[in-house]
């Protein structure tokens, strides 16, 4: 399976029937492919818009109707469009049950770093400082490593985003949990051992009692 289809298959078993949730550009998107059909999620855009559907299909794409990653989106019935004052009134308000988002870099301590690699041209922060404090959760849905180099970290090296505001990690070798003691490893994806995870995660991860193999 496709790390990233991995990756959003095993978020989506984190979203509960009734939440408001933000998906963050990239990979988060995906998560809504993946719901399970006894679920209903109310999923809210930072640009202004609450309840949108699923992505519409090739040719029937309303420009005028897009997400904050600037993709044309659907609405679903009683979905609305409201202005951006409104849409971070939601986030900061505390009614964002949850949100998923990518990452550059996360740290032991649940800091996360995912908007600037400095010299490099960036389109901006967009809404995750704000969901990062104003969300009830904090899921970061990335690839383990990149280029190899681990991405979680003892310490972020790049510029903070927020910190201490992460509460779980998903990525294509398992499922991790930031504790007040450091990321305990809960799940483990079919077929990778603790030693292989640990090799490419610079903190001494904390093993669960309960270690079990993810669900996908």
């Amino acid at each position: 399976m496709n790390p990233k289809e991995l990756i959003a298959r095993r978020v989506a078993k984190e979203l509960k029937d009734g939440d408001v949730v933000n998906l963050g550009i990239g990979l988060p998107t995906m998560v809504s492919n993946f719901l399970p059909e006894d679920v209903d999620i109310t999923f809210q855009s930072e640009n202004g818009m609450l309840n949108l559907g699923p992505a519409p299909t090739e040719g029937n794409e309303d420009w005028d109707l897009t997400n904050a990653g600037g993709k044309p989106v659907t609405m679903g019935i009683g979905g609305v469009c409201f202005d951006s004052a409104t849409s971070f009134g939601i986030i900061r308000g505390g009614h964002v049950d949850a949100t998923v988002l990518g990452s550059l870099q996360v740290d032991e301590e649940g800091s996360i770093a995912n908007w600037i690699i400095p010299g490099k041209m960036v389109p901006g922060m967009g809404g995750a400082m704000d969901l990062l404090v104003g969300a009830k959760k904090v899921i970061v849905a990335m690839t383990h490593t990149s280029s190899g180099k681990a991405k979680i970290l003892k310490k972020c090296s790049l510029p903070y985003t927020a910190v201490k505001e992460v509460n779980m990690i998903v990525t294509e070798l398992g499922v991790m949990e930031i504790t007040d003691k450091g990321i305990k490893l809960l799940e483990l994806a079919p077929g990778v051992t603790i030693e292989e995870i640990q090799a490419v995660t610079e903190p001494t991860l904390i093993i669960s009692e309960n270690l079990k193999t993810m669900e996908i």
